[in-house]
């Protein structure tokens, strides 16, 4: 063999072996690319997860009422409460800063069960604001109480409440601690 077949011949196997060590490195740089995808997609996952609950959240305190209000829930908390998480009306027991009463905790757990949810709520509950907005917004949904005033004469009087002239000084109440836009 000449000298430039034995030097051709190394540089081939050199470059075949550099070309092997290339694709074995590109594999395992691509095992690390799809290891860091799968992170990330967990990690978009667990982003889009958050933002769905505190759109939820959101959706709880806005109505998006077609009557132009502004804090609906916050002008009753207003009127029940004065806002006041450890409110407690004695006569009625009616407790916390929406001053649920136990018959309502106990047609929300009704309507739970009907919608054949395993959540319930117990008494204590009441005591905690955020658990009680939820007993708020399950309540009017499931009623489909659709108007500011709706869901204020119904909270103040059952779900026929909008029908009963007694609910009238209540919504008087809550509107007055609304911004209404003209």
């Amino acid at each position: 063999m000449t000298k430039y077949t034995v030097t051709s011949l190394i540089l081939l196997i050199v470059c075949i072996n550099l070309f092997a060590i290339s694709v074995i490195s590109n594999k395992a740089e691509i095992k690390n690319l799809k290891t860091q995808v799968d992170s990330l997609t967990i990690e978009i996952d667990s982003l889009l997860l958050e933002i769905d609950t505190l759109e939820s959240r959101k959706n709880i305190w806005d109505f998006n009422f077609n009557f132009k209000t502004t804090h609906l829930l916050s002008a009753i908390m207003h009127v029940e409460s004065s806002n006041n998480d450890n409110a407690y009306h004695k006569a009625e027991d009616a407790v916390g800063c929406l001053q649920i009463r136990k018959c309502m905790v106990n047609d929300v757990n009704r309507i739970l069960k009907r919608q054949k949810s395993s959540k319930r709520f117990a008494y204590n509950d009441r005591w905690n604001r955020y658990k009680s907005i939820q007993m708020f917004d399950i309540y009017c949904k499931h009623y489909n109480l659709n108007s500011a005033e709706e869901v204020a004469r119904c909270w103040n009087g059952g779900p026929k409440g909008s029908l009963k002239e007694s609910t009238l000084g209540y919504w008087a109440k809550v509107k007055t601690k609304l911004k209404i836009n003209s």
